[in-house]
């Protein structure tokens, strides 16, 4: 058989992986009876052509026709309007209520680390040999025991990740699917020793959280390496997204929803491939 772009529109979103997007989409708009224009591009369409571009790393321009997801700007558009509609906010909280009544979530401690990515412009530019100043951005991530992805924060990559700790911590969605209070707050967090700072860790001994962080000015070969792992698997799970590996969109606000999308979607293979499909 031959390739085909309508089979891999199919695979990439399947029918319970619409079903879990569709239950967190807003409403459609209702149209005008009289010149109602145009009937809009299809929710699922669209939403193959984004989660394309998010695998794929390729501009919106070249988004294949043959995918019948509309023009790459069309699907640009509902991205932002689906960011700023709260979808990619609601998505994560579903997925944790889920993995929470599946067992699979292990509060006992949570994990703090960062990466740096290039931004487009810088590396189509380049002329220096050094990145000193790095004028990119950061992905700040916090993970359960496991490795599964809590929240995830953009910031600038001369932000230091100790100035993340507690924006990382207060991110984390509210874990809902059992009864009784969500859960939110973890044990323990642990980090490496780049978050080492009394200003910051006594916040978090406010709230009950206990801070297992590596001390500056200590050897590299701590046992904290032994749980710390983990998280940085995880980083490379979302870098295996190509569009979040080089920054390309100068609108914050369309990397962070590439951001959450991708961590959702590693939320829904962890769910998928140890208890089978749902919705």
């Amino acid at each position: 058989p031959g390739f085909s772009f309508v089979d891999m529109a199919k695979a990439l979103v399947d029918d319970d992986l619409w079903a879990l997007f569709n239950r967190c989409f807003p409403p459609a708009k209702p149209r005008r009876n009289k010149y109602p224009g145009r009937n809009p591009l299809n929710d699922r369409a669209v939403l193959t052509g984004i989660l394309f571009v998010l695998q794929s790393g390729i501009p919106w321009e070249m988004l294949p026709q043959e995918m019948g997801c509309g023009s790459g700007m069309s699907c640009w558009r509902r991205l932002r309007a689906w960011q700023e509609a709260g979808v990619w906010n609601a998505l994560p909280e579903v997925l944790l209520a889920r993995l929470r009544t599946a067992d699979r979530i292990d509060w006992s401690r949570c994990i703090v680390d960062s990466s740096s990515i290039a931004l487009w412009v810088r590396v189509k530019n380049r002329t220096q040999s050094s990145d000193r100043a790095r004028p990119g951005s950061k992905h700040h991530l916090i993970t359960e025991a496991q490795g599964i992805p809590l929240a995830v924060i953009l910031t600038g990559a001369n932000r230091n990740d100790v100035t993340q700790l507690l924006p990382l911590v207060e991110a984390i969605p509210p874990s809902r699917g059992k009864r009784g209070r969500p859960l939110f707050k973890p044990r323990v967090i642990q980090a490496d020793r780049g978050c080492d700072h009394g200003k910051y860790r006594r916040p978090l001994h406010a709230q009950g959280i206990k801070t297992e962080i590596a001390g500056r000015n200590t050897p590299h070969d701590s046992s904290l390496g032994k749980t710390r792992w983990v998280v940085e698997r995880t980083i490379g799970w979302l870098h295996n997204y190509r569009r979040l590996r080089v920054r390309f969109e100068r609108l914050a606000v369309i990397h962070e929803a590439f951001i959450k999308i991708a961590g959702s979607l590693i939320c829904w293979r962890k769910l998928k491939y140890t208890e089978g499909s749902f919705c």
